[in-house]
């Protein structure tokens, strides 16, 4: 087996001193070594494929170069694991290490992952979540830094989140922009959703931002039909019933795009077509959006993003102890047809 080259290999291949080579390799202050001194340095480390003796490292600095993520189902759901590639980028442009945990919301899970990533000391945790809602969580260890990303512990004050009032604004405003005025249909009203933080915290602010614009453009919807469940079934007998009813509808805004699945299916029934019988604009960027024929013009949820931000406010000491908003953009596609006299 080949012997793993040391500080002391190092600093005979560049011809300085030990102490010389850690202080530049370990970037601790006091270095007064010339640029070339420096130079050689890194040429030497390089050469050797040297790395710093991580057990060695953590001793010194008090870390464990270590950050935990636990999540509910986010790494078995193939549209959140954006979430984790975010965060594991981060983490290696940091030169840490994460270790990730599933509890399937089952909390006795939840406090074992804990537990084992704090016997494992852990420099930070990450809390993560499929759907953006208020999570309950064991004590934290006293002086332990965590963030919480796409969802919110009143015990975590740093929490990152998509900005959903954002997307409702700029979502209604494509309608609104095409000339849709008087035939919008709000699919997926949710009323228990939007009252319980349990359920969801950043419902209620989606549709704030879809208010706001129809608001502004003095726009009320011809039609608002509750779901409380958002899915492709509920989205159907919605639509059906909508088009059964004669409403003079153009246009319908779904509240996700699992309901804007199931409201094509029922305009596929009528024999109508998207986007020349009706326009639809949706939220979430599911992959059902992009396979849909047309690709539905859609609010993408910023998975990846957030998890590299969630990242990078852990390894921030400075970080601001606050809801961090990312945008979430939209996702241009052929589901919507301008009309006149809008």
């Amino acid at each position: 087996m080949n012997k793993r080259p040391t500080l002391a290999d190092v600093a005979e291949r560049a011809g300085l001193s030990k102490t010389a080579v850690s202080l530049v390799l370990n970037d601790r202050p006091g270095s007064r070594l010339s640029a070339d001194a420096v130079a050689r340095i890194h040429e030497a480390a390089r050469e050797l494929d040297y790395r710093p003796n991580a057990q060695a490292r953590s001793l010194r600095l008090g870390t464990t170069g270590t950050v935990g993520f636990i999540s509910d189902d986010v790494t078995v759901t193939r549209f959140a694991s954006a979430m984790i590639r975010g965060l594991l980028d981060a983490a290696d442009d940091s030169d840490r290490g994460v270790l990730i945990a599933e509890t399937f919301k089952h909390p006795k899970q939840l406090r074992k992952a804990m537990e084992a990533m704090v016997d494992r000391q852990v420099d930070g945790l990450i809390f993560g979540a499929l759907s953006a809602r208020r999570i309950d969580l064991p004590a934290l260890p006293a002086g332990m830094r965590a963030v919480t990303v796409n969802c919110v512990n009143p015990d975590v004050p740093i929490a990152v989140l998509p900005d959903e009032e954002q997307a409702g604004y700029a979502v209604t405003r494509r309608l609104l922009d095409a000339g849709h005025r008087d035939g919008i249909a709000v699919i997926g009203n949710a009323p228990l959703a939007r009252a319980d933080p349990r359920i969801s915290v950043t419902i209620g602010r989606r549709f704030n931002g879809i208010h706001r614009a129809l608001d502004e453009a003095g726009v009320t919807p011809v039609v608002v039909a509750d779901i409380e469940f958002w899915e492709p079934w509920n989205g159907y007998d919605a639509v059906k019933g909508v088009l059964a009813s004669g409403a003079p509808v153009t246009a319908l805004l779904c509240l996700n795009d699992r309901v804007a699945f199931g409201a094509q299916q029922a305009m596929h029934e009528k024999g109508l077509r998207i986007p020349d019988d009706l326009s639809l604009v949706s939220f979430d960027d599911d992959e059902l959006a992009s396979y849909m024929r047309p690709g539905i013009t859609t609010a993408r949820l910023p998975y990846l993003e957030m998890g590299r931000r969630a990242m990078e406010l852990l390894l921030d000491p400075a970080a601001e102890k606050r809801e961090h908003l990312l945008e979430m953009p939209v996702q241009v596609r052929g589901s919507i047809r301008p009309v006149s006299g809008g």
